[in-house]
């Protein structure tokens, strides 16, 4: 199907939104202004936000720190190489979306035969209710770990976070970017607070940002850093971006679109490199706190939360590690819930209503959660919790593969054909991706974790 083809199933319905089209009440809702440079990139920002947050959610932080505790700065690099990874396909993501008028999901329906498209679909439901299910869990370490709540009470009630998107949404689309933003500053402002209190080695920063040798021929440190690689780089984000930048209202022809795709990009790649320091100031943190003083490597949130105060000699370090957890939890919650509306409604045409949607997605993530957590206790919900990545590293190539073959073709992009360095980039990267987690799923069949 050509650019610029009119969507034939997204006709302007009465309240605003798109028939049929994913996030239909909010679809084009946001104005983009006209004459003045400034506006129109101001309203371009903020789904940038809504993706950053999938590289910063608790799935994250257990390989972090493990990562930090265990080899000190070293893997730092780890870090800055999928961070980079993840810049450059969100671009594409940005690209492909407003080139064809379509998010991913959208696509894989209208462009792949349904034999294949409907697998294509379970694999992504499964890969949110993997994303939520990590979520549920860090959002309840982070309840245990402020008021002391029993954990499996705290997975309860991560199911009433529905009634905040609720809210949120029935305010307009700003206000749950705005929601997740402010979020993103409160874990960003905890890690500066625990990093001054940490004083790490400037000098051992810079280091460990150059890669080494070494991460190659030590098997350990090489299995952490596929493992950082495979928390970041996370399929729920591939759908969640090409779907949210539909809510805004850009010029639809070559002009609008070109200016829409290089706002765009300019605002995920901002908020990715914010994302990055964020992340970096996880395995920072672990290194200065554990590995600086001898403390071996650290893999369960909560130890993690329970040394740090006496390492770190002050009681403030750990009420700051679990408000960021809170926050890394419940800004993941929004992004979950509207990654799996935009599945939904782009693979099957299938709009359920958001509380229905809502529960079914969390009670998917609850029920194994729960049981895990009454029959092994804590650390059932940390090996949970590295489960979680498991599965998405099993499902990311099947949404990274669809979007560079997608992005490739003349008919799909028209005039918006990405630039050859970005598609051999990002080529390059999706075999890299393919590689790299079948490794990690082969180590978990034969070793396990």
């Amino acid at each position: 199907m050509a650019a610029y083809e009119e969507r034939t199933d997204s006709a302007p319905g009465p309240s605003g939104g798109a028939k049929d089209a994913s996030l239909d009440e909010s679809y084009r809702s946001i104005p983009v202004e006209a004459t003045k440079a400034s506006r129109r990139f101001l309203a371009f920002l903020g789904p940038g936000f809504l993706v950053a947050v999938g590289y910063m959610d608790p799935g994250n932080w257990a390989t972090s720190i493990a990562g930090g505790s265990r080899f000190g700065y070293t893997l730092l690099s780890a870090v800055l190489l999928s961070s980079i990874m993840a810049m450059l396909l969100q671009a594409l993501c940005a690209r492909f979306a407003i080139a064809t008028g379509r998010d991913l999901a959208e696509a894989c329906r209208e462009f792949l035969p349904r034999w294949l498209s409907l697998p294509l679909w379970a694999l992504a439901e499964l890969a949110i209710v993997a994303t939520d299910l990590a979520e549920v869990i860090g959002t309840a370490i982070g309840l245990q770990l402020l008021f002391g709540l029993p954990l499996v009470w705290g997975v309860v009630v991560t199911a009433l976070d529905v009634f905040l998107i609720l809210y949120l949404q029935s305010k307009g689309f700003r206000r749950l970017e705005a929601f997740v933003a402010a979020m993103i500053l409160v874990i960003a402002v905890c890690f500066v607070g625990q990093l001054v209190l940490a004083q790490p080695s400037v000098g051992a920063m810079l280091a460990g940002l150059v890669p080494t040798s070494q991460i190659v021929t030590d098997n350990q440190m090489l299995y952490l850093a596929l493992g950082i690689l495979g928390a970041t780089v996370m399929p729920h984000n591939l759908y969640l971006h090409t779907g949210i930048l539909h809510t805004r209202a850009y010029a639809l022809d070559r002009k609008g679109r070109e200016q829409a795709i290089r706002y765009a990009t300019i605002d995920s790649t901002a908020a990715l490199g914010f994302a990055f320091l964020v992340n970096a100031s996880i395995l920072v943190l672990a290194a200065a706190a554990f590995y600086g003083a001898g403390g071996g490597q650290v893999e369960d949130l909560t130890d993690a939360h329970a040394l740090l105060q006496p390492l770190l000699g002050s009681s403030l370090a750990p009420i700051l590690f679990a408000v960021a957890l809170l926050a890394s939890g419940l800004s993941s919650t929004v992004t979950a819930t509207l990654a799996g509306q935009i599945v939904m409604q782009g693979f099957l045409k299938l709009r359920l209503p958001i509380v229905a949607r809502r529960l079914i997605t969390r009670g998917l993530a609850i029920i194994p959660a729960a049981a895990a957590i009454v029959a092994y206790g804590e650390k059932g919900a940390a090996e949970l919790l590295v489960l979680s990545q498991v599965v998405l590293s099993l499902q990311l190539p099947f949404a990274v593969i669809p979007l560079v073959l997608f992005s490739a073709q003349k008919k799909r992009m028209g005039a918006h054909m990405p630039p050859l360095w970005l598609l051999a980039l990002t080529s390059i990267i999706a075999v890299l991706i393919v590689v790299l987690n079948a490794k990690l799923v082969w180590d978990f069949v034969e070793g396990g974790f």
